[in-house]
């Protein structure tokens, strides 16, 4: 399970084998029931993680109890209300399990600690960040822009086979829409 994260630490930054090891060896392996939170709306973070195995989704709870989901995290992704934990605040989402999964699990302190005592880290941070900002920015884009249809062609090349581990309802959620209208488009897209 490592070799995941290596590889995937190693396409993003220029750290070598035995600084990403040090990463790892002050981290822990979690596993997660599907339905399990990794991290709850109003709870204040403090870790991230790289999920390993599995799927995860961030998702808003309205007051009326609507579901919106952000995003899908499957495996090779880095997990995090991040904005909440650098500013010691609760998370406004939560970061559930979709499916039975495994993450490496960092403390932000030992994550401070580690990036001051090897500022390369730095770098990673910086590219996850970005890469962050570029999902947010290109998702408001198709919200603004384009129609729900438009928005779910989109959704399957973007998650390829992640629609059968993903429940109807989380897709329309993920997409703005209500199952029903979701229907409707698969239906059409079918003729």
């Amino acid at each position: 399970m490592t070799v995941e994260i290596t590889n995937t630490i190693k396409q993003l930054t220029d750290l070598t084998e035995s600084e990403i090891s040090e990463f790892i060896e002050i981290s822990s392996i979690r596993s997660f029931k599907a339905k399990d939170n990794f991290i709850r709306a109003g709870q204040i973070p403090t870790e991230f993680g790289f999920v390993l195995s599995g799927l995860f989704r961030y998702v808003y709870i309205s007051e009326q109890g609507k579901e919106l989901t952000k995003v899908f995290m499957p495996e090779k992704s880095f997990i995090s209300s991040y904005s909440a934990m650098i500013s010691k605040t609760s998370s406004f989402f939560f970061i559930e399990a979709i499916e039975d999964s495994k993450v490496l699990v960092i403390s932000h302190d030992k994550w401070q600690k580690l990036r001051e005592h090897k500022p390369k880290w730095n770098s990673l941070l910086i590219k996850l960040l970005e890469k962050g900002y570029a999902v947010k920015e290109k998702r408001e884009r198709e919200f603004l822009l384009l129609d729900a249809e438009s928005r779910y062609k989109i959704f399957l090349e973007e998650y390829p086979n992640l629609e059968s581990r993903v429940k109807q309802h989380m897709v329309a959620s993920y997409l703005g829409i209500t199952p029903i209208a979701l229907s409707r488009i698969r239906k059409k897209m079918q003729v």
